[in-house]
C-alpha cells in the first residue's frame, strides 16, 4: 500500500503520513516502500518545513489493549500460548519502534540529511522485525492484538517530544538499549522451549538493534557537540529530569560496546 497520489513527495511529510496510519501491515508495507523510493532518489527532503499531523499520533489499531506494565500477564514459555505471548510482546515493541523512527523523521526539523536517512533505515528494519514476528505468531495460532500490551516505550517518546537531545538520550540510548540486554536470555528461553524459528528471529533483531542503538549514540554525540555539552553528565541530567526508568543489569556489554557506548559510559552502569 502506498500513500495516495495527493500526498507530497517529501520524506518528512510522508513519514508523518505513515506514522498516522493505524493498520500495522499497511504501515509495514508503506515504510518499506518509502525506504525503497528514498534510496532511488524519488523523494525529496525539506528539513525546514513545519508539519502538522493529520490524525492521532501514533496511528495504531484498536487492539492490543494497552495496560500498565504491572498488568501484563506473564505466561510460561513451556506452553504454546506462553511463547505466543512473548512473541506478541516483542512484536508490540517492534511496532512501537517503527512509529518512533517515523516520529523522529517528521518531528525534528533542521537536522542534516543523514539524520533522516538513518532513521528511515531504522524504520524499515523495525518493519521487517515486526513482519517476522507477526508471521511467526500466526504459526502459533495467534495474531497481533490477541494479548494485552504496555506502552512504556511510547510514553517516553511523548515525554521527550520537545527536545531531540532528550529523545535520543532516553529512547534509543536507554529504552531500546535495554533490548540489547534482554535479547540473549529471551532467545535462550525460546530455544530451550524448542522454538528455534523464534530464536533465529531474535538473532536478526539483535544484530539490527545494535545498529539502531549505534545510530542513537551517533546523533547523541553530534547533538552534544553542537550544544557544547559533556555527554555523560548531560545524560545523567536528562535521565533525572525525565524520570527515565533506572538501569538494571545484567548488561550485554559486548552488544553495548558494538553499539558505540564508550568505556566511560559502561563504567557508569550499576553493577
Amino acid at each position: 500500500m502506498n500513500p495516495s497520489n495527493d500526498q507530497p513527495e517529501e520524506l518528512r511529510a510522508l513519514a508523518l503520513d505513515w506514522l498516522c496510519r493505524a493498520d500495522p501491515l499497511a504501515k509495514v508495507d508503506g515504510v518499506k516502500s518509502l525506504q525503497t523510493r528514498w534510496s532511488k532518489g524519488q523523494i525529496g527532503l525539506d528539513v525546514a518545513v513545519h508539519l502538522l499531523p493529520t490524525g492521532p499520533i501514533p496511528g495504531r489499531p484498536t487492539r492490543p489493549a494497552l495496560v500498565s506494565p504491572l498488568e501484563v500477564k506473564h505466561r510460561s514459555m513451556r506452553t504454546a500460548e506462553g511463547r505466543a505471548a512473548m512473541i506478541h510482546a516483542l512484536a508490540h515493541i517492534e511496532f512501537n519502534a517503527i512509529n518512533l523512527a517515523l516520529d523522529a523523521i517528521w518531528r525534528f526539523p533542521g537536522m542534516p540529511s543523514d539524520f533522516y536517512s538513518d532513521w528511515l533505515r531504522v524504520a524499515a528494519e523495525e518493519a521487517l522485525h515486526f513482519s517476522l514476528l507477526d508471521a511467526h505468531l500466526r504459526t502459533l495460532g495467534f495474531a497481533y492484538g490477541d494479548f494485552s500490551a504496555h506502552n512504556s516505550l511510547w510514553d517516553m517518546a511523548e515525554k521527550t517530544n520537545g527536545d531531540l537531545l532528550a529523545r535520543i538520550a532516553l529512547v534509543p540510548r536507554t529504552m531500546e538499549a535495554r533490548g540489547l540486554d534482554a535479547s540473549p536470555p529471551v532467545r535462550a528461553k525460546l530455544a530451550q522451549a524448542g522454538d528455534q524459528a523464534a530464536a533465529e528471529i531474535l538473532d536478526i533483531i539483535l544484530r539490527d538493534e545494535i545498529g539502531h542503538v549505534a545510530t542513537g549514540n551517533r546523533w547523541y554525540g553530534w547533538l552534544c557537540t553542537e550544544r557544547g555539552l559533556e555527554p555523560i553528565a548531560t545524560y545523567a541530567r536528562l535521565a533525572q529530569a525525565y524520570k527515565a526508568p533506572p538501569l538494571r543489569g545484567p548488561f550485554n556489554l559486548e552488544a553495548r560496546r558494538a553499539a558505540g557506548f564508550s568505556e566511560a559510559e559502561l563504567a557508569e552502569l550499576p553493577m
